[in-house]
C-alpha cells in the first residue's frame, strides 16, 4: 500500500462542511475496504487563507484514491504519490 495525497481547492467551505467532507471520505473509505478495495483515510490539513486542503490516503492506487473522492463526491483538483514525513 502507498500514501496518495488529494489536493482540494475548497472557496467558500464552512467548518460544518469541511468536517462533513472528512466524514463522507472516511466512511467511504470504509465501504471501499469492506468491498475488497481498501483504502484508508489518514487525515486532512486545511489552509483557511488559500481555502485548500490536502488529505492523505493509504491504498493500493491513486485510481481507487480518486474514485472514493468521487463516490463521495467531495471535489479535487488532483490526487499524487506522497511521502508521510509523520514521527
Amino acid at each position: 500500500m502507498s500514501v496518495y495525497m488529494v489536493e482540494r481547492k475548497l472557496p467558500g467551505i464552512s467548518m460544518e462542511q469541511l468536517g462533513a467532507a472528512q466524514q463522507a471520505a472516511i466512511e467511504t473509505a470504509r465501504e471501499f475496504t469492506a468491498g475488497g478495495k481498501p483504502v484508508t483515510y489518514i487525515r486532512s490539513t486545511y489552509v483557511p487563507e488559500e481555502a485548500r486542503c490536502m488529505c492523505l490516503f493509504e491504498a493500493q492506487s491513486a485510481a481507487d484514491v480518486e474514485s472514493l473522492n468521487r463516490s463521495a463526491q467531495i471535489p479535487f483538483e488532483r490526487v499524487v504519490a506522497a511521502h508521510d514525513l509523520t514521527p
